[in-house]
């Protein structure tokens, strides 16, 4: 039986690939738990436009992130923090700090696609993050961070 995924199911694929089952399989437990459908020619018609659809609306966002990304590349963030006299930050610096920093220079970046390459940036320095805009577009940051 051929049938066309809905949803990823382990060890047999992801979604929308279209797979041969056995009869018993697809009948009695894929299509019941609404993990495919039957593969029928106008389904495969769908599926086919579906996926065109989804290509070209992934090449319109992959476009913008790589816009944002050129743009991104020339901004130099400075982040203050209170420090003691041996330069040593109390608290830390984290993605949430940077998401504010970058979000004041007009952009609209969520902190959890931003990664800082350090497990915490605890000392007065320069430090470099990478910010994921979309799955193929990661650009990496530089950011210093001063006392204030």
């Amino acid at each position: 039986m051929e049938i066309i995924l809905l949803q990823d199911v382990a060890r047999l694929g992801s979604k929308d690939d279209v797979i041969t089952v056995k009869d018993g399989f697809g009948r009695n437990f894929l299509i019941p738990q609404k993990l495919a459908v039957i593969a029928t020619g106008s389904a495969k018609k769908v599926l086919a436009e579906n996926i065109k659809q989804r290509a070209h609306k992934e090449a319109k966002l992959k476009d913008l992130a790589l816009s944002i990304a050129e743009k991104l590349k020339t901004v130099q963030l400075v982040i203050g923090a209170k420090t003691s006299s041996t330069g040593k930050i109390f608290g830390s610096v984290n993605t949430i700090m940077l998401a504010e920093a970058i979000n004041a220079k007009g952009f609209e970046i969520d902190r959890k696609q931003i990664m800082i390459s350090d497990d915490s940036v605890k000392e007065v320095g320069n430090y470099t993050a990478k910010i994921k805009l979309h799955k193929e577009v990661i650009v990496e940051l530089g950011f210093e961070v001063v006392s204030e």
